[in-house]
């Protein structure tokens, strides 16, 4: 049961999150959804074996952090919980891609290259989407996508895919509580149990799911979810989207970690 509630609260932080009131936050939706889509494009666009190129994106995601004020402790468990599976998909990697490259004078697996360039751009990725979501909020987020003509039927199931996720863990919820209470001394659900419990699971999730969405058309819906939020974009939208995509542009032209160890190394010269 802990463990479920811990999941609900979890899904729910990002929607609390998204309520603050930052810098980032006061950003339109529209300009952060296509900032982040510049900044996945480009850090995907990377070859596999480049690594160091890939630091200077960093800075993105860590501004954005610091601005935004997220706890540090729930950001990062979530980015950590991708990396079994970016693991998972790169190891094999040094077993498959045993050609050397001699980086700054050291000899090194092309196969551990590629595998550090993937665990990087799953980094990168992740941390930009939570941070999307985080400071902009589901609905924002739905109304953005509706405004680069997305098409609508794709937006409301995103939208309502991730509402009943929570509507189901609800249920669930409330029905782990129900047996336990009729099982005091019983140690979780017995696997007798476990059809059962599954069918009503289902039942009930879907017998929500028609009433929130009976509601739902009580108030007016009518296949466009609407949010009321129709703010026009400024100039901080504009000036914000254009510093973000130039600094993308030039760390994609240029090797910055290797202007910056030319000029450090100029200096101590």
């Amino acid at each position: 049961m802990p463990d479920i509630m811990n999941s609900l609260y979890n899904i729910r932080l990002l929607d609390s999150l998204a309520r603050k009131e930052t810098p980032v936050h006061r950003m339109h939706p529209l300009v952060k959804v296509l900032v982040t889509l510049i900044f996945l494009i480009f850090v995907v666009s990377f070859d596999r074996y480049e690594v160091i190129r890939l630091m200077p994106f960093f800075l993105y995601p860590v501004i954005i952090f610091m601005l935004s004020d997220i706890p540090a402790i729930p950001f990062l468990k979530r980015i950590m919980l991708a990396m079994p599976f970016v693991i998972g998909i790169g190891i094999l990697n040094p077993l498959f891609d045993k050609h050397i490259l001699l980086i700054n004078g050291v000899a090194i697996s092309r196969g551990w290259v590629s595998f550090f360039s993937i665990l990087i751009k799953s980094v990168l990725t992740i941390a930009a989407g939570i941070l999307l979501i985080a400071t902009t909020g589901m609905d924002k987020l739905a109304a953005a996508l509706r405004m680069l003509k997305i098409p609508k039927i794709l937006v409301l199931q995103l939208l309502l895919t991730y509402r009943y996720i929570s509507i189901l863990m609800e249920e669930v919820a409330r029905t782990i509580r129900a047996y336990l209470l009729r099982a005091p001394m019983q140690k979780g659900i017995h696997r007798s149990a476990w059809g059962s419990l599954a069918g009503q699971l289902l039942i009930r999730t879907y017998d929500r799911g028609q009433r929130v969405y009976h509601a739902m058309c009580l108030r007016g819906f009518s296949g466009e979810y609407n949010t009321g939020d129709n703010a026009r974009l400024n100039i901080k939208d504009y000036v914000y989207l254009l510093c973000w995509a130039l600094f993308f542009v030039v760390a994609k032209i240029y090797n910055i970690p290797l202007i910056i160890e030319s000029i450090l190394a100029g200096v101590i010269r």
